[in-house]
C-alpha cells in the first residue's frame, strides 16, 4: 500500500498504532483492498520520494468499508459520485507492525527474484497494490524484509 510520506508515513502509523487507509481513488487498488482480510500483511510503500520504496510492514485490522472522506466536500478526497447510500470508494484499517532499518527501493525490489515470481508487479515505476499475505513465511514479504536487513519474523 502506498502513501506519500509527507501526508502519512510509516512513522505516523507507528505513532498512531493504527489508522484507516482513506483517499484511495484508483479502482484496481480499491478492489484489492476489498479483497483484503483481517490479518493480511501489507508492505508500506512510500511514494513521491526519490527513490520510492518500501519502508515497513502493516497488518489489516479491519476489512473494507465505505471511505467517508469521499462524501466530505471539504476533503481533498471528495468525490461527488460517491454517497453514503451508494459508496464508490472503500478503505481498510491497518495497524503498525514494523519499520525497516533499511528502506527498500523499488529498483532493489525489481531485482529480487522471489518477488518477481510471487505475483507482485511493477507499472509506471510503482508497485501495484498487492497483499503480502497472512503468513509470515510469505516469500514476497520475506524477500523485501530480507532486502531491508530485518531478521525478525512476525
Amino acid at each position: 500500500m502506498k502513501s506519500e510520506p509527507e501526508a502519512f508515513s510509516i512513522d505516523d502509523l507507528a505513532r498512531k498504532k493504527r489508522g484507516h487507509w482513506d483517499g484511495v481513488r484508483n479502482y484496481q487498488a480499491r478492489n484489492n483492498m476489498k479483497a483484503m482480510a483481517v490479518g493480511d500483511l501489507v508492505l508500506f510503500h512510500h511514494s513521491s520520494v526519490e527513490p520510492p520504496g518500501v519502508a515497513g510492514v502493516a497488518r489489516v485490522c479491519r476489512t473494507a468499508y465505505p471511505d467517508f472522506t469521499a462524501w466530505d466536500k471539504k476533503s481533498a478526497y471528495y468525490d461527488p459520485r460517491s454517497t453514503a447510500a451508494k459508496p464508490v470508494w472503500e478503505m481498510v484499517d491497518v495497524e503498525f507492525i514494523e519499520k525497516f532499518p533499511h528502506f527498500v527501493s523499488l529498483e532493489e525490489m525489481r531485482g529480487i527474484t522471489r518477488i518477481r515470481t510471487t505475483g507482485m508487479t511493477f507499472t509506471r515505476g510503482n508497485a501495484r497494490a498487492s497483499r503480502a499475505g497472512r503468513d509470515a513465511r510469505d516469500p514476497k514479504r520475506n524477500a523485501v524484509v530480507g532486502a531491508a536487513g530485518v531478521e525478525k519474523t512476525i
